[in-house]
């Protein structure tokens, strides 16, 4: 079976100043997971260093970069979960941890819980040795700019989707060459938002899932809306009857749409290895990988390829 790899960096208004640096951010992530797996790597390994790459880079709204709250602070979630298993760790409210889909992956595999929160995921954080930085390393300049001249927050989903606001949830899924699906998602969440808001990113079924019997999905957008219908299980829902995985987003987009006036986007890959990127919002940058031919796109509509020599 032929490995691939899809990331996203977010669905959003995302501005033309950071187009650019938002498309090279999604393909790095796409060839550094897709390289491991050629190099004997699992999914859930493929997809956690995927989401390591797009959280260091300071481009997107998840680890470095993150966006901040109410309060001036920045609070993370991510989660990640092995499709062969159903086994899914997440963390939400970690302040001072820059790859919290480690820590993620940490209590998926080092704990008996799914989800820790808050002061609990740092206390865990701190007993096996993960990396802590000081808060304000995450933020970036231009962030706390754009923080001080939107500290009015708006629960709106067309004044959070029609706006520059930065709100672009990262995420991944793969397939490997065992058969086996991974996913993982990370965010900053949304700018100003209330201190302890957590959205659709770090929850089991919304942001992310896995399972090898159908494929895996990955979401990104109006957290409150995804979180209401369950994206992420309602995309699998679909491609277990039958569509196809394009399908599969699309219809689940269009009834979050509907059906609660949401916007976002999903990206999914089927244990079969077809995938799909797809988005309602003005824009996502997104990028997949499969047998050495990298597809990318940002607009509505677009998906250029070319060639990759992963000895490069």
């Amino acid at each position: 079976m032929s490995a691939v790899i899809v990331v996203h960096g977010g669905a959003w208004a995302i501005p033309d100043d950071l187009a650019q640096a938002s498309v090279a951010g999604v393909k790095a992530a796409a060839r550094r997971g897709f390289l491991a797996m050629k190099t004997g790597a699992s999914a859930l390994e493929a997809v956690e260093l995927a989401v390591r790459t797009m959280e260091d880079d300071p481009v997107f709204d998840a680890g470095h970069g993150a966006v901040l709250n109410a309060d001036g602070e920045v609070e993370l979630d991510a989660i990640i979960m092995d499709g062969r298993t159903l086994a899914a760790g997440a963390v939400s409210c970690v302040r001072n941890i820059p790859n919290p889909v480690s820590l993620a992956r940490a209590v998926m595999e080092k704990t008996d819980h799914v989800m820790l929160t808050d002061r609990g995921a740092n206390r865990f954080a701190q007993s096996i040795g993960i990396q802590e930085v000081s808060p304000e390393s995450l933020v970036t300049e231009q962030e706390r700019r754009e923080w001080e001249k939107n500290r009015k927050y708006s629960s709106g989903v067309k004044d959070l989707f029609n706006s520059q606001w930065g709100h672009d949830t990262v995420g991944a899924v793969a397939l490997d060459c065992s058969g086996n699906v991974a996913c993982a998602t990370s965010t900053g969440g949304i700018r100003n938002k209330m201190v302890g808001r957590v959205g659709d990113s770090p929850v089991i079924g919304s942001g992310g899932y896995a399972d090898n019997l159908s494929g895996a999905a990955s979401c990104t957008g109006h957290g409150e809306s995804i979180l209401r219908v369950t994206l992420a299980r309602l995309i699998l829902f679909h491609m277990e009857q039958g569509k196809g995985t394009a399908e599969a987003v699309n219809v689940s987009l269009t009834y979050m749409g509907e059906r609660v006036r949401g916007g976002g986007g999903a990206i999914a890959v089927s244990r079969t290895g077809d995938w799909a990127a797809r988005f309602t919002t003005e824009r996502m940058a997104w990028a997949a990988l499969e047998e050495e031919r990298l597809t990318y796109g940002l607009n509505p509509g677009e998906a250029f390829k070319e060639p990759v020599n992963m000895l490069n």
